[in-house]
């Protein structure tokens, strides 16, 4: 394994960054559109969580055979393979005119834009040490959450004079552009030059998972990233949104700002991960025990944002997410507790965990929404109750993870 030099680090992260950027925009851009999506489809709660839903299940579908994929043939054609589905999935969506075409464009955007993350990573596990592995996939993490604050007041300011289906066919038109930077700039294989300025080839095993699904590590950290990790997602990406409209009674307008405030929050917190991951590994501070620190803290902002109700608006929301990102830090650490051979796989497998985790808690929450209220309650007692629900998971999935903690520590 041959690490990039400093500038080809740098131009390689810049084109990934590009596509995974419009990755993240595409998507969070339910949670601003939720509204003029309920009001042009007539969407209940559960069509609403299905359908931003629906870019995570066809996510989530991609990931197993993604991560042989990237083993396999390198970060660079896998990438630029996939990408060709996302813009199909952007002009499929614009074109919609029924529920079922919109989820069906949305499974396709999502299957899209499933390698935007997880083949820089792949790569990154060969290119760079282990310090720059972990700034790098929180600066990439920023990057998404730059995407993220674009689709609130930017789309949200754009929508009365383009309307939101010209949208669309603005985000197919930066997949292509981001599919001609990457091909440009990004190196052909897993592994940088070798001694002799030839590519390095690396033996990959065969195919399988079993390795994967069995390593006591993994295992670990599988239900914080399906609850913790997918939950925060879910709750950026969506429901954050609606909770602002139909508990706290914002109109549309100030619920995109709201949202704009949540992903700025974000961004600045993956920011300083990105900045002080390596000082911290320096000084012997596991992603393990940051993660036990850090965690519980969103367990009591989310308790007090169920008390609060709709007192609870944007900052409430961003105190969570921001307290959630902890749980970031367990991605490249499972990529570093395998060998780079397997790296594609074991980064995938873990996104799969993740994104199963953002469609179910996305769909579930609004099931829970709606049972509640089919139960009496009134929309607000129901979209607490929901939450509530999401909390008592994700206090047991972080129960699992200090039983689990005889593992070694990363």
């Amino acid at each position: 394994m041959t690490l990039l030099d400093r500038r080809s680090a740098i131009v390689t992260f810049l084109a990934f960054a590009f596509a995974y950027f419009f990755s993240a925009l595409m998507r969070a851009i339910t949670a601003t559109l939720s509204p003029t999506l309920t009001h042009d489809f007539s969407l209940s709660a559960q069509e609403l969580g299905l359908l931003a839903g629906g870019f995570f299940m066809g996510f989530a579908a991609t990931q197993l055979p993604l991560g042989s994929w990237l083993d396999r043939h390198g970060p660079k054609k896998v990438i630029l393979s996939f990408l060709a589905f996302a813009v199909a999935g952007s002009m499929a969506f614009s074109w919609a005119t029924s529920f079922a075409g919109l989820f069906a464009a949305r499974v396709l955007c999502g299957i899209g834009v499933s390698a935007c993350l997880m083949a820089p990573l792949t790569g990154f596990r060969s290119w760079l040490d282990a310090p720059a592995q972990l700034r790098a996939n929180s600066w990439m993490l920023m990057t998404g959450s730059f995407g993220m604050v674009a689709s609130t007041l930017p789309v949200q300011w754009l929508m009365p004079v383009l309307g939101w289906r010209p949208l669309f066919w603005g985000l197919a038109l930066a997949f292509v552009l981001s599919m001609a930077a990457i091909a440009w700039i990004v190196p052909s294989t897993n592994a940088g030059p070798g001694p002799d300025g030839q590519p390095a080839t690396t033996h990959v095993p065969p195919a399988t998972y079993t390795e994967v699904w069995r390593h006591p590590y993994f295992r670990r950290m599988a239900p914080i990233g399906f609850f913790s990790y997918g939950g925060m997602i879910a709750v950026q990406t969506l429901w954050a949104g609606p909770w602002m409209v139909r508990v706290g009674g914002l109109p549309p307008l100030e619920a995109a700002a709201g949202l704009f405030v949540i992903n700025l929050c974000m961004l600045c917190a993956f920011w300083c991960w990105g900045m002080f991951n390596p000082t911290l590994a320096r000084r012997g501070i596991s992603t393990d025990r940051l993660i036990a620190w850090g965690l519980p803290l969103s367990f009591v902002v989310l308790a007090a944002i169920v008390v609060a109700g709709p007192m609870a608006g944007a900052w409430s929301w961003a105190a969570f997410c921001v307290t959630s990102t902890s749980v970031s830090l367990a991605q490249p650490s499972v990529g570093m507790a395998f060998a780079p051979a397997l790296a594609g796989r074991a980064l995938s497998a873990f996104n799969l965990v993740i994104f199963a985790g953002v469609f179910v808690m996305q769909w579930g929450i609004g099931l829970l929404i709606d049972g509640f209220q089919a139960a009496g309650l009134a929309e607000v007692s129901a979209f607490r109750a929901a939450i509530a629900v999401f909390l008592a998971c994700s206090c047991a999935a972080y129960g699992y993870f200090l039983l689990a903690k005889d593992n070694s520590a990363r």
